[in-house]
C-alpha cells in the first residue's frame, strides 16, 4: 500500500496529505539549517583559533612556552609589529630558523646562547639585547643553571608564518 491507498484508508483528503508533505518537508529543512548553523560556528571558531595563536599556530616546544602579548598593525603597508615572551626552561634550545622579518630581542631573565648565521656564537644575560636581520637563520639556547625568559619583537609581513624552520633542524630540549 503506498502513500495515497493509505491515505484514502485512513479518510485523508488532498487538503490534509499537502499539509502532511509540507510539514515534513519544514522539519527537514529546519533540521538542515540547524546542521548548516552547527558547522558554520565551528568553522569560525577553528579559524579564529587558529588566528589568535600565538605565531598562528606555532605547536608550543618541549621546555619552551610562548606567550603573545601584542599584535599591532604598522605604519608600513602590509607589515605589523608581534612581541612574544618566550620562556625556556633549563638546556631548552630553539632549532635553526627565521623570520620573514627582523626580530628584536631583550633578555629578560637567565643566560642564552645565540647562534646567528655569519657570526660567533654569542651569549646575553638579563638586560641585554639582539638584533636579527630578516630572514637570516638563527638558533637560541638557555645555557643557564635556571629557566631563561627573553622578550621577542618581530616586525614582519603580514600574512606571513612568523617562524620558519630550517631545514633538518628542530627545536628539542636537551638532558643538561
Amino acid at each position: 500500500m503506498d502513500f495515497t491507498e493509505a491515505s484514502i484508508a485512513i479518510g485523508l483528503t488532498k487538503k490534509s496529505k499537502r499539509f502532511l508533505i509540507n510539514k515534513r518537508k519544514i522539519k527537514q529543512l529546519k533540521t538542515m539549517e540547524k546542521h548548516r548553523t552547527f558547522l558554520m560556528g565551528a568553522i569560525t571558531i577553528f579559524s579564529l583559533t587558529l588566528y589568535f595563536s600565538p605565531d598562528h599556530a606555532i605547536a608550543q616546544q618541549p621546555g619552551i612556552k610562548r606567550t603573545a602579548l601584542q599584535k599591532q598593525d604598522l605604519s608600513v603597508p602590509g607589515h605589523e609589529a608581534v612581541q612574544v615572551r618566550i620562556d625556556f626552561e633549563k638546556g631548552a634550545s630553539f632549532g635553526k630558523h627565521s623570520h620573514p622579518g627582523e626580530e628584536l630581542i631583550y633578555v629578560l631573565e637567565g643566560v642564552f646562547e645565540y647562534e646567528v648565521e655569519g657570526k660567533p656564537p654569542v651569549r646575553l644575560k638579563a638586560g641585554e639585547v639582539l638584533f636579527i636581520p630578516a630572514g637570516t637563520i638563527h638558533a637560541a639556547k638557555n645555557v643557564g643553571s635556571n629557566k631563561a625568559v627573553e622578550l621577542a619583537t618581530y616586525i614582519v609581513e603580514k600574512g606571513k608564518p612568523i617562524v620558519a624552520f630550517a631545514s633538518g633542524h628542530k627545536t628539542r630540549r636537551s638532558k643538561t
